[in-house]
This record gives C-alpha cells, structure tokens and sequence, in this order.
C-alpha cells in the first residue's frame, strides 16, 4: 500500500512538473507579443567613447535612436551622473520609426580617465533606459618657454 501512494505521488509530480514546463513558453510569447506595442526606443549604440582626447577638446557626443514602437516616444528627462554630464534631448514626441539624438555634454577640462551614465525616463516599454560614455582626458601640452636671458641678446658677453 505504501509502494501504491508512492508511485501515485510521483506520477502527480512528474505530471505537474511536465504541465508548468509547458506552460512557461506560451507567456513568454505573450510577453514578447506585447512588448512590441507601445514605444520602443532603439539605439544604435548605448555606449559613446570619447576615446583618448586632450583637455578642453570637443566635449559633445550624440546617441542615436530610432522610435521602433507602434506609440509616439515621450522622453520626460536626461539626467547625467553627476555635474560633468548634460544630457540634451528632444522635448517633442518621436513618432513610430522616426530617429532622434540625444546630445550629451562631458566637462573636457577634466584629467584622467571616465565613465559616467546619462539615465533617461520615458514612456517607452521599457520606462528607464541607461546610456554610458567613457574615455580619458589627458592634459594640454604645455608651450614651451622662451628664454628670458638677457646675455642672448646683449651678444653673449663674448668679447663684443
């Protein structure tokens, strides 16, 4: 009797096991089904590098998107990571498979290496969406001096 209720709870097992394995996919459809209406934002890339750039050289970079989705894209903000990065974007809806920039502003005057984050808010599918630069600044080079010294132009002291 005991072997009985062990092969009928196996069999139980085995079946809802089989059941939720099957099930799982059919949402995973639906979820891909819905996550096409609405806007999409696509970028062309969400990484800028600024590469290696001297001190106070250009500081603007642009992100590129297309809207992908079937709704006009709203972007209600840009926010950089910190003071040094000032995003700009398009205050107007981007309509389905319009393309737009989002500009983005790094304080070149600022040595060594970076990587900040410029973080929008949108009424995309996917409401939240992180773009990120990086690169490394190095100083100017410096002039060099000019000698002050007056014996070079006094004729070197050299018997004149």
């Amino acid at each position: 009797m005991k072997q009985f209720f062990s092969v009928i709870a196996l069999i139980a097992f085995a079946t809802t096991f089989t059941i939720a394995q099957t099930a799982e996919p059919k949402k995973t459809a639906e979820k891909v089904e819905q996550a096409a209406e609405g806007p999409v934002m696509n970028f062309e890339s969400e990484t800028v590098d600024y590469g290696t750039i001297e001190q106070n050289s250009d500081p603007y970079r642009e992100f590129t998107f297309t809207n992908t989705g079937t709704e006009p894209l709203i972007i209600s903000n840009a926010r950089g990571s910190c003071g040094c990065t000032v995003p700009t974007y398009p205050t107007d809806p981007i309509m389905p498979g319009e393309t737009a920039k989002i500009k983005v502003r790094y304080a070149t005057d600022r040595i060594g290496p970076f990587t900040k984050y410029v973080t929008l808010t949108t009424n995309a599918v996917e409401p939240t969406k992180k773009l990120m630069i990086k690169g490394k600044v190095l100083s100017a080079p410096k002039e060099e001096s000019v000698p002050t010294n007056k014996s070079i132009f006094n004729g070197g002291g050299s018997g004149n």
